[in-house]
């Protein structure tokens, strides 16, 4: 064996000659040995050091092989326990199973049977090893493929999951950029939720939707008499978010004046209320939102660079779903969860007919358009699975000629495979501007590769 993957043997059997016997056989089969004369030091020895395997005698002084067991008993969930008996019935072997032994070998017994015995346990304890490593990566795959409220198991979520997880914890400002219905929203309230400030506020603030006269004193709050019907002192939102999160929805909408004001905020963690002639300390943690190019913003001077700066800390960006189709169809499992609840109905799932439909829209209006689009459906399906019919006309247009739809067409996995890859090569290179080794970058093979299939599939561009 290699040094670091001896295994570690203890016997436990109070007469002498047969501890010398196996310990002689066992270290030149590889084993580390360790040896105990009954059960009592046999406990000691586990107490104080891990064991892979454990041959232990039933009938001993002091403390026998069923009381070690039974005495021992968690101390042994990672060792593979074998008992040895001359004396032994049906009835001993089942209770020692019971108290967690493997196996059992009646003596007396040959060299080549007790190798065989932990043959077969060095076999377990190899196949338990890999069982308990794919339970934990699918565990792995499985917490992956959510993050709050957002689902998703593409390479782009969970690249975006990834950050979101490890920003969590700390109060740094987060920008998170994505068209519209992507779930900006969701994402903040995830990274709040698991955050240390998830038992204080999240107070959204939707920066587009507040009238530019109301912007200041809606976000810091003023005193009484500040303006005509200010007639009592009012929190802002920002002070409303003391202790937890502000989140500034489509902060690309926040008129220059105020982006001078909330960058002070920022700085100095501090806010005037309007009419007031000292500032109040907040502790609020900032994430904001928006769909737009904030760098195109900052170049033509309607976004102040310096704001930019400060928000963009840590930016995350969240694909549009014709990106991520991959997860459409886990998309669909969450939707139709949550709409069963809500019209307490019976969905079960979406037919392979309609899957092709939804799998070949372009989906402008990202997954906020495809839960309305499964929710008509639900309110229309008088059986548990939603079909073409429950899906909107405009829905089935767009998905006839699509590449997307196609693909599910035929029964042939290599000609499916053939038009999901030309669909999306000739996306990405549009995408780029016909730049190849930038397409080839974003699709992860090399630019002769890409090359090959692009002449392979008759793309042009």
């Amino acid at each position: 064996m290699e040094p670091d993957s001896i295994k570690r043997l203890l016997i436990i059997d109070d007469e002498e000659n047969m501890r010398h016997m196996l310990s002689t056989l066992l270290k030149r089969s590889g084993y580390d040995v360790d040896e105990a004369a009954d059960g009592m030091e046999g406990l000691t020895k586990v107490q104080d050091h891990r064991y892979d395997y454990i041959l232990c005698d039933i009938r001993m002084p002091n403390m026998d092989g069923m009381a070690f067991l039974e005495t021992a008993g968690t101390m042994l969930e990672e060792t593979t326990v074998i008992m040895m008996s001359a004396y032994g019935s049906i009835d001993t072997v089942i209770e020692a199973m019971k108290l967690g032994a493997y196996d059992y070998i009646s003596k007396p017994f040959k060299a080549d049977e007790v190798a065989l015995v932990l043959k077969k346990a060095e076999e377990r304890e190899s196949l338990r090893i890999e069982n308990r490593q794919l339970r934990e990566r699918i565990r792995s795959i499985e917490d992956e493929a959510d993050f709050g409220a957002m689902v998703g198991k593409s390479r782009p979520m969970r690249s975006v999951f990834r950050i979101a997880e490890k920003v969590a914890p700390y109060d740094t400002t987060v920008l998170i950029v994505g068209d519209s219905g992507t779930g900006k929203e969701l994402m903040a309230r995830a990274i709040h939720d698991s955050g240390h400030r998830a038992r204080g506020p999240l107070v959204p603030v939707n920066c587009g939707g507040i009238p530019e006269s109301l912007m200041e004193s809606e976000l810091f709050g003023y005193r009484k008499g500040a303006f005509t019907g200010a007639n009592s002192d009012k929190k802002g939102l920002f002070e409303a978010a003391d202790g937890g999160t502000i989140f500034l929805d489509e902060i690309g909408e926040l008129p220059v004046l105020l982006q001078v004001k909330l960058l002070r905020v920022l700085q100095e963690n501090e806010v005037r209320p309007v009419g007031a002639s000292v500032a109040r300390k907040i502790n609020v943690r900032v994430i904001a939102a928006t769909a737009r190019d904030l760098e195109k913003e900052v170049a033509s001077g309607t976004f102040r660079q310096d704001l930019f700066y400060r928000l963009n800390v840590m930016s995350l960006t969240l694909p549009v779903l014709r990106d991520r189709m991959e997860d459409l169809p886990l998309l669909c499992r969450h939707f139709l969860v949550q709409l069963s609840r809500q019209l307490e109905k019976p969905l079960s799932g979406v037919s392979p007919s309609a899957m092709s439909l939804l799998l070949g829209h372009g989906w402008p209006g990202n997954v906020r358009e495809l839960r309305n689009v499964l929710e008509r459906a639900a309110v229309l399906t008088e059986t548990p699975v939603i079909e073409p019919a429950h899906l909107p006309a405009s829905l089935a247009r767009s998905g006839v000629a699509s590449p997307r739809a196609d693909f599910l067409a035929g029964d042939s996995l290599k000609l499916a495979r053939a038009a999901l890859e030309k669909a999306m090569i000739t996306r990405v290179l549009e995408k780029n501007d016909g730049n190849r080794t930038r397409s080839a970058r974003m699709l992860e093979i090399s630019h002769p590769s890409l090359l090959s299939k692009i002449r392979q599939y008759g793309i042009r561009g």
